[in-house]
């Protein structure tokens, strides 16, 4: 694995995500939206509304993520946040509902609910070391509890489905399983 440099989200770094996630935003248009916005609302939104909304959150701060470089160059991405800020993460029809409901308005309750590594560098660790970073961040932002959602697998180790992440990599950074409203999705949780 070549060294990877990881960076806050920050406004200055706009060029990179944008560059990062391509002229189709990534993920089917997304832009990192998806736990963002409502469903009823993100249907009736195209790329070009999801990308501004992305960007006037970056440009509003704190750092919704952080991006990942290689020599210079945005190759990975994890979002990474209070769960307050993820409506959908949090909505009672989703595997992702917290434990306790309180812990969705808590500002010290954070998630992992976003990877996007660039497809020719995936399946090559890099998220092992995004997810490291994001717990590191979380701490240092004042987060007591990070949580993720994981999938416990899929089909081809280089999955667009893997943007939640791999229960394998939440194994290994150290988080424990709290909850399966699904089979093959845990929520998974750190204390820190």
């Amino acid at each position: 694995m070549q060294n990877l440099v990881v960076q806050a989200l920050t406004p200055d770094r706009w060029d990179d995500f944008e560059t990062l996630f391509g002229p189709s935003g990534a993920c089917y248009g997304c832009w990192c939206t998806h736990f963002r916005v409502a469903t009823s609302q993100r249907k009736t939104m195209d790329a070009a509304a999801k990308k501004q909304l992305i960007q006037e959150r970056i440009s509003a701060g704190p750092p919704p993520g952080l991006l990942g470089y290689i020599d210079g160059q945005p190759i990975a991405w994890v979002q990474v946040g209070p769960r307050a800020e993820l409506p959908q993460w949090n909505s009672p029809k989703t595997v992702s509902r917290p434990l306790d409901p309180a812990d969705a308005e808590d500002s010290t309750v954070w998630a992992v609910s976003c990877f996007f590594i660039n497809s020719k560098d995936r399946g090559r660790g890099y998220s092992h070391r995004m997810l490291s970073e994001a717990v590191n961040f979380a701490r240092a932002s004042g987060a007591r509890l990070l949580e993720g959602c994981p999938i416990e697998r899929t089909k081809q180790s280089k999955s667009v489905g893997l943007y939640v992440g791999s229960q394998r990599i939440f194994e290994a950074a150290g988080f424990s399983e709290v909850a399966k409203r699904k089979d093959g999705r845990p929520l998974m949780r750190l204390a820190l």
